[in-house]
């Protein structure tokens, strides 16, 4: 599952970027239980969520600030891009419904949760 949030300096090189990162992180065990494989060499798929709260800024106050987060056609646009890009990349993509109000379960394999950001801010 990848939850994403576009910010609103995002572009087509951090779709590129995130694509590629997605498709070829090794984040599935091998044979000696070490995370040595894809989503590819798994044979897996992902299903893409977009994720408007993962451009929340709560650093200051009480209330979070969405101000660094894209507009909504611009995070569409990027959204539907990065779908569309896994997909091409031949990663079997499911994606959400981009602005709706979806319930969404997973059931873990490990506690992992990796963090991708194509500006590497951290």
């Amino acid at each position: 599952m990848v939850y994403v949030g576009v910010a609103a300096d995002d572009g087509k090189d951090d779709v590129a970027y995130l694509t590629d990162k997605i498709a070829n992180l090794r984040i599935f065990n091998d044979a000696d239980g070490k995370m040595n494989l894809s989503v590819h060499d798994v044979g897996g798929s992902i299903l893409v969520i977009s994720a408007f709260a993962l451009q929340a800024d709560a650093r200051k106050g009480r209330r979070p600030s969405f101000d660094a987060a894209a507009g909504l056609e611009q995070a569409n646009d990027l959204y539907e891009r990065l779908c569309q890009a896994l997909t091409a990349g031949g990663v079997t993509v499911e994606c959400g419904v981009f602005r709706a109000a979806m319930k969404v379960s997973s059931v873990n394999d490990g506690p992992i949760c990796i963090l991708l950001d194509s500006k590497r801010v951290f």
